[in-house]
């Protein structure tokens, strides 16, 4: 360990001085001064480490990190060029405009939330909720928590609480982020009993569980992966027939949750919260900002005894939405009531896009910015829905490619589209290329997406 190059990091007062004069009055002194230790135990940190640069070196270069981050918060604007529409690490949904107004006056103001306008006395914060989605799904009554995790874990503990339930082994899974449906069941105080096999379970197999004590069936539905070849799994009206008959009540997990036929767009369909309700599942859970095109939200729909049963549990209290997200989720929904779902929700937007309009686009904003050295072009893709949705579907895509020489600078070229201004654009890299996909970019940000290409292209050496 070399003593020298920790007794040459520069002291608290010292960087305290460099951080106001470089921030003036934006922070107090004594934000400063915290910084500042935080800044001197970074350095000492990373000399420990055994890096040998210079520690005013290292405390300048831990300064000019924090300027960046002080003057662009993290959570600011990109587009999203990768060809997923729901992407998981760029916040999946963005939300319609019309959701956006309603959270941010939702947020920046006081509501309704559990007040009666008209009679003045104490209200339900689900009423609208529950009325908007009884009229969308036919379920008799809903809870809205803050994502679907919550939604699962909280119907569990509500209702199988020192009960054995019943999973296909199929379905016993991690559905992302170590999200594992057998340490949810423990989590919840549920015994879990696996039925049937990996490829193949039938009815009889939740039947045989019911009549060794499994009080609750659940049905999880397949969001990341797929099983195919030899394979057979129950339908929800099977399952729905064998809890009637057994007293079991029948909970299915359905993930993206979606209100639209999905095989109008050429894709497989994916059940809808309706079918499941029609089916027979006592209790539906599904995420707000999937397929949904909502806020972050978990959704619990179903049976009136059992959500009032699920909504007076304890835990419900620790995982509700706020007014943002109800106002969000209240103001998507009505987008389905009006049938202008297509037009107004990204996610659909971008779902609805036509090939022909999305190599239309390409090709003006790549002959815009092609400066004749044949750099610039239009390239066919592959997109996904993503955000665990629909597994192993694709949609064709369209592309502008900007080319690069070597791997290497491709991967620089996206960094740097990263970093773009007036607007971060997160694309795609495939071989010597970086692949900026036109169908999850709203067409109304084709100019700023064009800029942002435009100022990179022109910051690059000849």
């Amino acid at each position: 360990m070399n003593h020298d190059a920790f007794r040459s990091i520069p002291p608290v007062n010292t960087i305290t001085e460099l951080i106001s004069d470089q921030f003036g009055s934006a922070i107090t002194n004594e934000v400063a001064g915290s910084l500042a230790k935080c800044v001197q135990d970074q350095v000492r940190q990373e000399l420990q480490s055994g890096l040998q640069d210079d520690p005013g070196l290292l405390v300048t270069r831990r300064l000019k990190q924090l300027a960046q981050t002080l003057a662009s918060p993290r959570l600011g604007r990109v587009l999203n060029g990768t060809g997923i529409v729901v992407h998981t690490n760029l916040g999946r949904a963005p939300v319609s405009e019309r959701t956006s107004h309603a959270m941010s006056t939702a947020a920046s103001s006081s509501v309704a939330l559990e007040i009666d306008p008209v009679s003045g006395r104490r209200g339900g914060r689900m009423d609208e909720i529950s009325t908007l989605l009884s009229i969308l799904t036919g379920a008799e009554q809903s809870l809205v928590v803050n994502n679907n995790a919550a939604a699962v874990l909280l119907a569990l503990t509500a209702l199988a609480q020192g009960k054995k339930v019943a999973v296909s082994r199929s379905e016993a899974v991690e559905i992302g982020g170590g999200f594992r449906i057998p340490d949810v069941l423990a989590q919840s105080g549920a015994t879990l009993v696996e039925v049937g096999s990996t490829n193949r379970t039938y009815a009889r197999d939740f039947a045989r569980a019911a009549s060794d004590g499994a009080e609750l069936f659940l049905k999880v539905h397949p969001s990341n992966f797929s099983i195919q070849g030899f394979v057979a799994s129950p339908t929800l009206a099977e399952l729905r027939d064998v809890a009637v008959s057994t007293g079991a009540i029948l909970i299915e997990d359905l993930g993206s949750g979606t209100f639209v036929d999905t095989e109008a767009y050429g894709i497989d369909h994916e059940p809808t919260v309706r079918e499941s309700i029609v089916a027979g599942a006592d209790v539906v859970t599904f995420s707000g900002d999937k397929l949904l095109g909502g806020p972050q939200a978990g959704i619990i729909c179903g049976k009136g005894r059992l959500i009032d049963e699920i909504a007076a549990h304890p835990l419900a209290r620790a995982v509700r939405a706020d007014k943002t997200s109800m106002a969000g989720v209240a103001e998507t929904l009505r987008h389905y009531l009006r049938g202008d779902h297509e037009t107004s929700i990204p996610v659909w937007m971008c779902i609805a896009a036509s090939e022909s309009s999305l190599r239309l686009r390409a090709g003006c904003i790549a002959a815009t910015l092609d400066s004749g050295e044949n750099t610039v072009d239009v390239a066919t893709s592959v997109n996904y829905v993503g955000g665990g949705s629909l597994p192993g579907q694709s949609l064709t895509g369209h592309a502008v490619r900007l080319k690069a020489s070597t791997s290497g600078e491709a991967t620089e070229l996206a960094r740097s589209l990263r970093q773009a201004t007036p607007v971060p654009v997160f694309g795609r890299i495939e071989e010597n290329a970086v692949l900026v996909e036109l169908r999850t970019i709203i067409p109304r940000d084709d100019e700023l997406l064009t800029e942002s290409m435009r100022n990179v292209l022109a910051s690059l050496p000849d």
